[in-house]
């Protein structure tokens, strides 16, 4: 029998043919973009089974002309793509659309399923969350962008992804541009061919993604780890749903993107991943956002093989609003026969009503996906400028009639510690301007005393 080696696989031969789809520019010039006009949509790439998919690289721009510059586009069309100059020079006048990261879909059909397995925003799929680029490493994605791009609305960036997606019959890799202007993409998608038919136990790929906007928050405007919205979540059944799925396989992780409409810490929610149907407690139950996504005490800003964050707050310095994190069960992936729900609490017991979105990740022994995603216009990115992102509505307190009547009590008891608590401040700052009134009169005192002994 022969003995097998895993650690020596890399160096194993293999009866296996690679290929590559790519944007290349098959004149031999170097015009190596694709343009996808509005509205439309390009095969990537398409090939017959059985391979996988083993690495897809891609960057992306998209502009709008705010006005005609002086490089005019036909003497320019056969060099460098984009005008890298400053508006301020005068010789262009064109800016980045901000939301196109959520506009244009990556969509993977995997044997010629009725609907696709992969049905993603771009930016999203592969972790750029609110059109926000910022760069990071992982064990299944990277994201590069330079230092005038990085944490930029629609910023260019390299995106990688190095999942292997096997398929048995066919594959077939789309980019929808669902944007309303012309989208340029350079990409390189490598893949390997096989003999012989994959075995029965290798499953599918399949991404999906999954916005609330805002959340089903019951106390938006109470703060977290304060007693008022220390209440019992008994079922879930308010938990943001990061991944609804039916059928047999294994979830690998998701990112998650949170626009804080409060301006304050919005973690602490637990993770709660219903495995076959269970009803609560589920079998995989956590203690707080950030630990689900590796972290402790809030977000850093950092990022290991399977869990950290892409975007911390404090990148964004002008909101500290925007965060982006993630989470990759590869070594220990949640297996599933039946169905899984893998849903996250917004705030202690759902209170919160911030901007949530979710791209969650898995294989499956089905090829076909739902085939549905939100439009457009419920996926493009909060600002802190729209009307409504810093008052989030309120809506009715969780579980039976006993919760919502121990909530009513402990907001009554936070009115009176509110009101304490301005008081005992009052208290202090009046005491803190005496102070400093004889802190003045001292400090006047002992420089007039050292005038006086240096004359």
């Amino acid at each position: 029998m022969t003995q097998r080696l895993p650690q020596l696989d890399m160096a194993r031969l293999q009866d296996v043919r690679t290929g590559r789809f790519s944007s290349y520019d098959q004149r031999g010039r170097n015009q190596d973009g694709w343009v996808i006009p509005p509205g439309e949509s390009r095969v990537l790439g398409q090939v017959g089974g059985p391979g996988a998919i083993t690495h897809f690289f891609i960057t992306t721009f998209v502009r709008r002309v705010l006005g005609p510059g002086f490089l005019d586009p036909l003497e320019t069309a056969e060099t460098a793509p984009v005008v890298e100059m400053h508006n301020a020079l005068g010789l262009n006048w064109e800016e980045s659309d901000p939301d196109y990261y959520r506009k244009a879909i990556i969509r993977i059909t995997w044997d010629h399923a009725v609907h696709p397995a992969v049905l993603v925003p771009l930016g999203d799929f592969f972790g750029i969350g609110h059109s926000i680029p910022s760069n990071y490493q992982s064990a299944l994605f990277t994201v590069s962008a330079k230092p005038e791009e990085e944490h930029h609305f629609g910023g260019s960036a390299a995106m990688n992804c190095y999942l292997p997606m096997p398929f048995r019959t066919h594959a077939k890799i789309e980019l929808v541009n669902e944007g309303d202007l012309p989208l340029f993409a350079y990409f390189h998608i490598d893949y390997e061919l096989y003999r012989r038919d994959l075995p029965d136990d290798i499953a599918y790929f399949h991404a999906s993604w999954h916005r609330e906007n805002p959340c089903d928050g019951w106390a938006p405007d109470l703060q977290v780890n304060t007693p008022e919205v220390n209440v019992p979540n008994l079922d879930g059944a308010r938990n943001y749903v990061v991944a609804d799925i039916k059928g047999a396989g294994h979830y690998i992780g998701c990112n998650l993107s949170v626009y804080a409409r409060q301006g304050t810490w919005w973690g602490e929610g637990d993770d709660m991943i219903f495995v076959d149907g269970e009803t609560w407690p589920p079998s995989y139950h956590g203690t707080g956002t950030e630990d689900y996504l590796t972290h402790a005490w809030g977000m850093q800003n950092n990022s290991a093989l399977y869990g950290g964050s892409i975007l911390h707050e404090s990148q964004m310095p002008e909101t500290q609003r925007y965060s982006v994190g993630f989470r990759f069960h590869v070594v220990d992936p949640i297996r599933f026969s039946k169905s899984l729900q893998v849903t996250i609490e917004h705030g202690h017991a759902n209170h919160l009503s911030d901007d949530w979105a979710s791209t969650a990740y898995w294989y499956q022994t089905d090829p076909a996906g739902t085939g549905v995603i939100q439009p457009v216009a419920e996926r493009l990115p909060s600002r802190a400028s729209d009307p409504g992102n810093t008052a989030p509505p309120r809506s009715e307190p969780p579980g039976p009639p006993e919760v919502a009547t121990e909530i009513a009590i402990l907001r009554e008891h936070r009115e009176k510690r509110w009101r304490a608590y301005e008081r005992s401040m009052a208290e202090r700052v009046a005491a803190r301007v005496e102070l400093t009134k004889h802190w003045e009169q001292g400090s006047r005192q002992a420089a007039t005393a050292i005038r006086e002994s240096f004359r």
